[in-house]
């Protein structure tokens, strides 16, 4: 007996149905992330290696748009995970809040932001004033020589690279020498993508940047780290034991990854913030940037399982704040 026409439509309904379906749980299988460059290496690394525990049945996008630029997205929906190298802004609570784009804050690590030189500068420390001097709106046109910072410095071309006003680094750093967020003279080479500033200062002697630790580390052959004064009139360079002990001060700084909260019953999400917890602190050591203790991961996978969701900040910058006092505070939205 020979199908109907009417058996055959129903069949190949019911093909395209199961189709459609099979493509749906396809793309439920791709977690998208986007940020901060600065935290992409770790979130990077995590991703990597998360693939391949799951031998690719979930893919894992990890974008570099800048902080500011990824909670653009994070809070239109578009994106499951944010990377932040600072927390989020009232501006952009208010903007989730419109969508009802609710989220969980982690603190994934510490940052020692890092301010580099050529190579051949003879610049071997700076003060947070001499910085200052360098970046504060007030400088803009004016200050274009290494002599006008410090007399004792080369009547030279004062050459800046800096984070872009959509990174959180560009944030952070504005807060910590200049007194106030997005506070800073705007003539210098900005870009979201350290790498661009990387290529800057390597090729000018004059030039001086700042980006995230990893990215001085994974390139210090062709920079050279500048020591800090400190509070207590110590020059101190970046390092791991540095930002431990708290004498990198004021550019050590956590950084974080925001969850969606409804992307996070997706069970592959959620499988994939579990491995960065449980994992995060030995991909964080290898990618040069400082872990935290293991109980603030623990701490972390407690706020998930409470659904402790929002931030700890209340939409306001701050410098100086460690990682215990982050994880005593309670979440707000």
């Amino acid at each position: 007996m020979f199908p109907t026409k009417k058996s055959l439509l129903a069949a190949a309904c019911a093909s395209a149905c199961f189709a459609a379906s099979i493509s749906a749980a396809h793309a439920d299988s791709i977690i998208k992330i986007d940020g901060s460059s600065t935290v992409y290496p770790i979130t990077e690394a995590v991703a990597e290696d998360f693939q391949k525990s799951v031998k690719g049945a979930t893919k894992v996008t990890v974008g570099i748009s800048g902080t500011g630029g990824g909670f653009k997205k994070f809070c239109r929906g578009e994106t499951d995970i944010s990377n932040a190298s600072r927390p989020i802004l009232k501006k952009e609570m208010d903007e989730c809040g419109k969508l009802g784009i609710k989220y969980y804050e982690l603190p994934v690590a510490f940052d020692a932001l890092t301010v580099v030189v050529h190579p051949k500068s003879k610049i071997t420390q700076l003060t947070v004033e001499q910085l200052r001097k360098m970046w504060e709106p007030a400088a803009q046109g004016k200050v274009s020589t290494w002599k006008q910072v410090d007399p004792a410095f080369a009547d030279a071309p004062l050459k800046l690279f800096g984070a872009g006003s959509d990174s959180g680094t560009f944030d952070y750093f504005t807060e910590a020498v200049n007194g106030k967020a997005k506070a800073s003279r705007g003539d210098y080479t900005a870009s979201e993508d350290d790498n661009v500033l990387v290529q800057g200062v390597s090729r000018d002697v004059n030039a001086l940047g700042y980006f995230g630790y990893a990215y001085y580390y994974e390139n210090k052959s062709k920079l050279k780290a500048v020591a800090i004064v400190n509070a207590k009139g110590k020059p101190v360079l970046p390092s791991e034991q540095t930002v431990i002990d708290g004498s990198y001060n004021p550019l050590a700084r956590p950084i974080f990854i925001y969850v969606n909260e409804k992307s996070l019953e997706r069970p592959e999400v959620r499988q994939f913030v579990e491995f960065y917890m449980k994992n995060g602190a030995a991909l964080t050591s290898e990618v040069k940037y400082v872990p935290l203790p293991a109980k603030a991961y623990q701490t972390n996978m407690t706020h998930l399982a409470k659904k402790k969701l929002g931030t700890v900040f209340g939409g306001e910058a701050e410098v100086g704040v460690t990682i215990d006092e982050l994880l005593a505070r309670e979440a707000k939205m």
